[in-house]
Formats: structure tokens, sequence, C-alpha cells
């Protein structure tokens, strides 16, 4: 043990560890540069970014009516958001602390205050020299993307002549089948599948082949869904015979993992628009209930509610072929996100992956990570603390490889059909 690393050195050692480790970011919605458009970057992204539309709509009032607001280019979006929210008052929330976090890393002193300076700043450089210097000044070196073969504006770019940044793998996204049959019916017979609304003749067969051509086309490494709080298994809906007879057996044919985020409320305040949605307790014994059901298949998952965290994990404990992952939005807050974690190392040790960004704007992953390193490093030095008092001797090497597995290492090996 030559590297064996003394009580008082622990803090500095878990540090180097967290500051140099190559990290991979399970969940986003970020595209490769490959997908045009698709990709979202720079300040007026950032600031029209639906979590901090929510919070411009609470300080605005009577004085910006939403029809007016959402008839704004996005460049205008963005200029009355940093008027109310970065000028008129100090950018304490989290969201809008994280757009001075972004900014301040990149390099761009906050202190201006000059929205106009800031978009100079973007627009001096291209989106592939931007990519390359958000990836070193993070250290994510994988990009999980969010790629729904539903969504109109992203199932052209899938054609043969695609070829992406390998610095981002693909998740194949099945809400809309799991969730909203009657639309997803209506998609797939437009695309020339034989599906009917009440799951009658050939539509299992067809759900299949689907899920079939879609796999081979997006080489994905996980399938995805973002469930509501009253998802339950069993079920009688359309979305939980699906999900039994055609996603899992397709999923564990393919040796690919279900990721399931569970609790958000859809729509809550449809004046919002994307940002009008919130959060529900979910059904955790149908989490186990899949667990035990289908032990052929392995599931990741993420849960919405505060109230949810203690009891995944409890169940993950109890079922190897579940991985936990992430503080998904409204817990992705410091207060919550070290509880949480402090409780999963707890409760789980090193199997688990603490953070993903959920990342729809580029730069998001700068000021998501740097708080998630900060808190882990935290976390950690205290969890090992602990150790060495008892006299459980640790290696540098030890802290390193731990710290990897934990910035993506365990969450990959798992995708990959190992345990956590």
């Amino acid at each position: 043990m030559t590297d064996l690393v003394g009580r008082q050195d622990i803090d500095a050692a878990v540090r180097r560890a967290v500051e140099t480790s190559d990290i991979t970011d399970i969940h986003t919605h970020l595209y490769a540069p490959a997908f045009g458009d698709l990709l979202l970057w720079g300040i007026d992204e950032m600031l029209t970014y639906h979590y901090i539309v929510a919070e411009f709509f609470r300080v605005v009032g009577d004085e910006v009516d939403s029809d007016r607001f959402w008839s704004l280019s996005k460049a205008g979006q963005a200029e009355l958001i940093w008027e109310h929210l970065f000028l008129r008052r100090s950018p304490i929330s989290e969201s809008c602390r994280g757009v001075i976090t972004c900014i301040q890393q990149l390099g761009i002193d906050p202190s201006d205050r000059d929205l106009a300076m800031i978009r100079r700043w973007f627009a001096d450089t291209d989106v592939e020299t931007h990519l390359d210097r958000v990836v070193e000044l993070t250290h994510v070196r994988t990009m999980v993307m969010t790629n729904d073969p539903f969504d109109e504006a992203e199932r052209p770019c899938w054609t043969d002549a695609l070829r992406y940044d390998e610095r981002f793998r693909a998740a194949l996204r099945i809400d809309t089948l799991l969730v909203e049959w009657e639309r997803a019916c209506a998609a797939l017979r437009g695309l020339g599948y034989d599906v009917q609304p009440d799951l009658s003749g050939p539509t299992e067969d067809e759900v299949r082949r689907f899920l079939d051509e879609w796999i081979a086309r997006m080489r994905p490494v996980y399938l995805a869904a973002s469930l509501p709080p009253s998802f339950r298994y069993p079920d009688a809906s359309a979305g939980a015979q699906l999900l039994e007879r055609c996603v899992l057996p397709v999923a564990a044919e393919h040796g690919l993992p279900m990721g399931m985020m569970i609790g958000v409320r859809r729509g809550v305040n449809p004046r919002l628009q994307l940002a009008g949605d919130a959060v529900g307790k979910a059904d955790m014994a149908s989490v186990g209930n899949l667990c035990s059901a289908f032990g052929q298949n392995r599931f990741l998952v993420t849960v919405l509610a505060r109230e949810n965290q203690h009891e995944l994990a409890v169940i993950a404990r109890k079922f190897g072929n579940l991985h936990v992952f992430g503080c998904w939005w409204f817990v992705n807050v410091p207060s919550l996100t070290e509880e949480i974690t402090r409780l999963r190392i707890e409760l789980l040790g090193h199997s688990f992956t603490p953070q993903h960004s959920d990342a729809r704007v580029l730069e998001q992953v700068i000021y998501k990570w740097h708080d998630a390193k900060v808190m882990l490093a935290r976390v950690l030095t205290d969890k090992y603390a602990v150790l060495g008092q008892v006299g459980y001797p640790l290696t540098e090497g030890q802290i390193r490889g731990e710290v990897a597995n934990l910035l993506g290492g365990s969450a990959m090996r798992f995708l990959s059909g190992g345990a956590s």
C-alpha cells in the first residue's frame, strides 16, 4: 500500500480524484452537432430554459402576459428574462445561479451584467469548438442523448448517412408508446405499422418490429421512458400491457436496460408550456414488481419526488437488476442532492450513479457537473473519514477507482450487462 492516504489527507485525495476523473453523463437531452439545430447552446438558450421560464412568470405578474411572451422571438424572451431575473433581482435560485456559473466557468466576467457582450462571446465561436471546450472543462467524455422516434423534428435525422460524434450515445425514448398509446397508435399507422387502438390483431408483433428496427438504427445503450406518478405494474392499461408483452421482451433480447424516470405530472399549468410540468409521488411497489417479474431484464431508475428516494434505494438493495441513478429535475438542487447521495451511499455503497445532468442546453453540463462534483467530494470525504477513524486503510488508487465508478463507470458496466 505505497499510496496509503493518511486521515488528514483524505479531503485532498478525494478532490483530486473527483476533479480528474472522466465522467459519463448517462441521461441528457443533448444532441451531437450532426443533428443540427436540435443541439441547443448559447446564452439565449440558457436563459429561455423551461426551469427559468417558470421562475420568470412567478415574478412578472401582470406586467408580461403569457401570450405576449410566447409570441416573442427567443432573443426577445431572453432579454425579458435577463431584465427581470438577472438585473432587477440577484440570480439566487439554482437555475439562475447555474447560468452565472456557466458563463463564469467559460471565462466570461459576469460582473459586467452585459447581455450583448455575452452574446458576442458566443457569436465568436462555432459549435464544434465550443463542444470541445465544454468537454475539456467538465471532463464529461460521454453523453447519452434522449432520442425519440415519435419526434417529427428528430426522426428525419436518422438516415443511413448520419454519422455523429462518438462522445455521444443514443437512448431510445418510448414515452409516447407507454403513456400516450392513442397518439402512438396513430403515428405508427402513419409509418406503416399495422397496429390497433385495442392492441388486437398483429399489434404486439408490429410494436416489437418497430422497436427492433429503431434499436438497429440507433444502437442505443438503453430504452428510456419518462412516466407519470400514476404508473402502475401490473396494470390493465395499454402502456403496462405493451411494456410487459413488447418492450421488456425486446429489451431482454437485445440485452438493453429499461430506463424509467418516474414522477412527472405533465401540463399542470399549460400557460407555461414546457415549464408547466410538476411532480408527484410514484408507486415504488411497481418498480419492485417489475424487477421481480422480469429478472432477465435490467432496470435503470430515477424518481422525481423526494418522498420516493428512500424506498427506491431500499428496493435496489433487494434487486441486483435495478440501478439507481441521478437526482432528477426538481430534486437536482444542492440541499437535496447531498441528502439523497448520502442516503444512497449509506444503503447502496458504490453501486449506484449519483448524478446525471439532464441537460437540454449544452452549457448546462458545466454548472450541473460543477455542483455535482463539489457535492460528491464533500460527501465522500465525510464517509472515508469515518472509515479512517475506525482504522480502515485507504489508498489513493482505491479512492480514484471508486470515484470513477460513481462518475459513470458503474453505470456503464450495468448498461453493458455487468453488475452495478
